[in-house]
C-alpha cells in the first residue's frame, strides 16, 4: 500500500532502470534531466514514482503541466496511484491548498502568480514545448534567494545546484527537475538539461506489448508542390488547408474503406480545416467533434466523455490532441497535416493510436496517410523507432531538416513483410535490408547519388561510401586507436562532407571497399606521406 491512500502500480522494468538513471545522473552532478520514451511508454507513471519517492522523505514537489486538460488528466491519475493529497495551482480551481506537498501546477498560472520557492523536485511533462516560464524559474540560478533574499552561492564541486548563502537556518536551493518527453526535439533543450535518458524506444515496448504495431495505408495525397512556406521552410497553414481541402471528400471515402468502425482521431492543418473534415463525416453519418485550443470547457468536456464512450467515433484536431491525450482504443490516426520539417509533431500525431488497449482487444492501429508525412519522414522515423535518440542536439537536428517532397509513384515496400514505407529497417517486422539495398532508388528520400573519383565510380551514393570506409578503417585500425575517427576523416577527404549518417563505424552494416575505393584511399595515404617528407 502507498502511503497516500492507495496501491501504486507496478513499474515496468525499463520504468525502474530509467528511475535509477535519474538517481545516478543526480549523484553524477546532474540537477535538470529529461527522460525520452515514446507515447505510450508509461511516462506519467514513471514521474508519479519519482514524486512517490520524494514525499516518502518529506521533500515537497510540483508537476508542471503546459495544458488546461493535462491539469485534471494528471490530478486524476495521481489519485488513481494513491497521490491524492495534492494541491492544484491553476486559476479558478477549487483545489487550491499550498500547504500539501505536491502540487500540480498550471505553466500558464505560473506565468501570472510566480514559482512557489519550497519546492525540492519538479517534474515538466512535455519538457519540448520550452515554455519560458519554467526555463528561467528551473534552470537559471536568480541573483538572491527567493525565500531570505540573500545571496545564491554556487559550490564548486557541485556547479550545478546553486544555492543561498545560508545553508544552515534557510536551506534554500534550486529543485532537481525532470522532464518528460516523447519528441526532445526543441532547440534549446542542451542548455535546460544536462543529460538525457533514453528509457525506452517504440521497439522495445512493441515487442514488449506495451504499444500495438502500426499498419500504414498510403492514401490520395495533396499535391504539395509550389505551396507556401514560412521563414523556417515549412508550410504555411494557408497553404496546408488549401491544399489539404481538396481532398477531404476522399479522407471520408478512404477512412470509411480502410478504417470504418475504429475509433479515429484526425489531424488536420488547421481549424477551418478540421470542422469542414468534422462536417463531411458528420453528413456520412458517421459522428465526430473538433477539439481546439478555443474549445469551451464543458464542451470540450462533453466531447471527451463522447469519445470515451463510443457516442463519437472520429475527432479532429491540428494540436489540442496530439501531445498528452490519452485514449488507450484508439485504432486508427489519419494524418491530413502535411510538415516538411517537424518529425517531432508528426511523431507525436502517430503516437496518440499506439498504445496497447487489452480491454478493446486491440492489436494494431491504423495510419492512414493523406499527407505524404510518412514517406517524407520514413528513414529518420525507422532511426527513432529502434534507436530512440543519443543526445539533445541530435532531436534538434531532426527537426531543421526539409524534407524533399515524395515522387508521385508508389513507396518502396519491405520485401519481407510488405509493409510501407521501408528505407532501411522494417518498423513492422525488423527486416533490415542488406547493405546493398540502401543504394536502391526510393520515392523522396533515398535518390541514387554515384559518388565519382574522376571517371571512376566509387560508390552508388555517400552511405554506400561511408559503410565501405568504415569496413576499410575497422580492418586497418591500429591497436588503441579510434576507426571512426579515421572512417571520418577518410570520408571527408574524399566528399568534403561529413557522413550522411550518426551512426559509429563499429555500428554499420559491412560493405566490401571496391577496388575504386581502395585505390583512393591509397593515393590519399601517399599524397600525406609526400606532404609530410617535403
Amino acid at each position: 500500500m502507498s502511503l497516500f491512500g492507495g496501491q501504486f502500480p507496478e513499474l515496468r522494468p525499463f520504468q525502474i532502470s530509467a528511475h535509477q538513471a535519474l538517481r545516478d545522473g543526480v549523484r553524477a552532478g546532474h540537477r535538470c534531466q529529461i527522460v525520452m520514451a515514446p507515447t505510450g511508454a508509461g511516462k506519467t507513471i514513471l514521474a508519479f514514482n519519482v514524486v512517490k519517492e520524494t514525499l516518502e522523505k518529506g521533500n515537497r514537489c510540483g508537476f508542471v503541466c503546459d495544458r488546461r486538460v493535462l491539469i485534471s488528466q494528471t490530478s486524476n491519475a495521481a489519485r488513481e496511484v494513491g497521490l491524492g493529497n495534492h494541491g492544484i495551482i491553476q486559476a479558478s480551481n477549487p483545489m487550491l491548498d499550498l500547504t500539501r506537498p505536491f502540487q500540480i501546477l498550471s505553466c500558464q498560472t505560473l506565468l501570472r502568480r510566480g514559482w512557489p520557492d519550497n519546492l525540492d523536485v519538479v517534474i515538466v511533462d512535455e519538457a519540448h514545448t520550452m515554455y519560458k516560464t519554467w526555463v528561467d524559474a528551473l534552470t537559471v540560478a536568480p541573483e538572491a534567494c527567493p525565500r531570505c533574499g540573500r545571496a545564491v552561492v554556487v559550490d564548486p564541486d557541485r556547479p550545478n545546484f546553486p544555492r543561498c548563502e545560508d545553508k544552515f537556518i534557510c536551506r534554500w536551493r534550486m529543485p532537481l527537475v525532470v522532464g518528460l518527453s516523447a519528441t526532445p526535439f526543441s532547440r534549446g533543450l542542451g542548455k535546460a538539461f544536462t543529460n538525457l535518458i533514453n528509457a525506452a524506444t517504440m521497439h522495445d515496448l512493441t515487442e514488449q506489448g506495451h504499444l500495438v504495431p502500426m499498419r500504414v495505408f498510403s492514401c490520395h495525397k495533396p499535391d504539395m508542390a509550389g505551396a507556401e512556406t514560412k521563414a523556417d521552410g515549412e508550410w504555411t497553414e494557408r497553404a496546408a488547408e488549401e491544399r489539404e481541402l481538396v481532398i477531404v471528400g476522399d479522407v471520408v471515402l478512404e477512412w470509411t474503406r480502410f478504417a470504418e468502425g475504429r475509433k479515429t482521431i484526425c489531424f488536420g492543418a488547421t481549424i477551418n480545416h478540421c470542422r469542414e473534415l468534422a462536417r463531411q463525416f458528420n453528413e456520412a453519418g458517421i459522428r465526430a467533434g473538433v477539439i481546439c485550443a478555443d474549445t469551451p470547457d464543458d464542451e470540450r468536456a462533453i466531447l471527451f466523455e463522447d469519445f470515451q464512450w463510443n457516442r463519437l467515433t472520429v475527432l479532429c484536431s491540428v494540436e489540442a490532441l496530439a501531445k498528452g491525450f490519452d485514449q488507450k482504443d484508439i485504432g486508427c490516426v489519419c494524418d491530413c497535416r502535411p510538415l516538411r520539417k517537424s518529425l517531432s509533431t508528426a511523431i507525436q500525431m502517430w503516437g496518440r493510436g499506439l498504445r496497447s488497449c487489452q480491454e478493446a482487444q486491440k492489436t494494431d492501429c491504423f495510419l492512414l496517410d493523406f499527407s505524404g508525412n510518412v514517406v517524407r519522414f520514413a528513414e529518420d522515423f525507422e532511426q527513432i523507432y529502434f534507436n530512440g535518440l543519443d543526445r539533445l542536439d541530435m532531436g534538434e537536428k531532426l527537426d531543421k531538416e526539409i524534407r524533399q517532397e515524395p515522387e508521385e509513384h508508389e513507396p518502396r515496400a519491405c520485401p519481407k513483410c510488405g509493409h510501407i514505407p521501408f528505407a532501411r529497417k522494417c518498423t513492422s517486422c525488423g527486416y533490415e535490408a542488406k547493405p546493398q539495398s540502401t543504394v536502391e532508388h526510393a520515392p523522396g528520400h533515398m535518390e541514387e547519388i554515384p559518388v565519382l573519383c574522376g571517371k571512376r565510380k566509387l560508390a552508388s551514393n555517400k552511405l554506400d561510401l561511408w559503410h565501405q570506409v568504415c569496413a576499410y578503417a575497422n580492418d586497418h585500425a591500429k591497436p588503441g586507436k579510434d576507426p571512426h575517427k579515421r572512417a571520418l576523416g577518410i570520408f571527408r577527404d574524399i566528399t568534403g562532407e561529413w557522413p550522411p549518417t550518426r551512426s559509429r563505424a563499429e555500428e554499420v552494416p559491412r560493405v566490401e571497399p571496391t577496388r575504386a575505393t581502395l585505390d583512393k584511399i591509397r593515393s590519399q595515404w601517399i599524397a600525406y606521406a609526400h606532404r609530410r617528407a617535403s
